[in-house]
Order: structure tokens, then sequence, then C-alpha cells
């Protein structure tokens, strides 16, 4: 009896990215602020939840991410890399 072996896998090429004129028809419809909270939640994910790292790829101060971050737990979504703030208790 034949037995058959198994095809190797593909590795197929990574993407290329898409250039924004592509991107934008898929982003109608959507408002600027859930555009930029998907932008910056992607971003946390793909720099593994480092802060420092992703603000540098947005383009915008740690200060302003880390801003938008806690409006983002104050919001209840889920942040990559980040812990929600516990109230302070005296």
């Amino acid at each position: 009896m034949n037995q058959i072996s198994p095809l190797p896998a593909l590795e197929l090429p990574a993407k290329p990215p898409l250039a924004p004129d592509q991107i934008v028809p898929f982003l109608i419809g959507a408002t600027v602020g859930e555009i930029e909270r998907e932008l910056v939640l992607q971003t946390l994910a793909r720099c593994d939840g480092n802060r420092t790292h992703a603000a540098r790829v947005l383009g915008v101060s740690v200060r302003t991410l880390r801003n938008k971050i806690r409006q983002y737990n104050a919001d209840g979504l889920d942040v990559p890399g980040s812990k929600p703030e516990t109230p302070h208790q005296n």
C-alpha cells in the first residue's frame, strides 16, 4: 500500500502594507475617534504594550498616549499592556 505524504506547508510572503488611499474607503462611516482608538490599541498590541515605542510609532508624546490609555481604561476597554488604575485608598 502506498502512503501519501502530506504536502509541505507553504510559506506565504507577508502582505505589503496598504497605502492610505487604499485604506480610507474601508474607514468611511467610522468616526475619527473610533479610528484613532483602534489605531492606538493595535499599535500598542504590536509594540507588546510598550508605551514609549508605541508613542514613537504613532508620532505622539508618551504623555498624550498615557492620557488616551487612561480614557480607554475608564471607558472599560481592554488596553494591551495596561492595567486599569485602582482608586487610591487613604
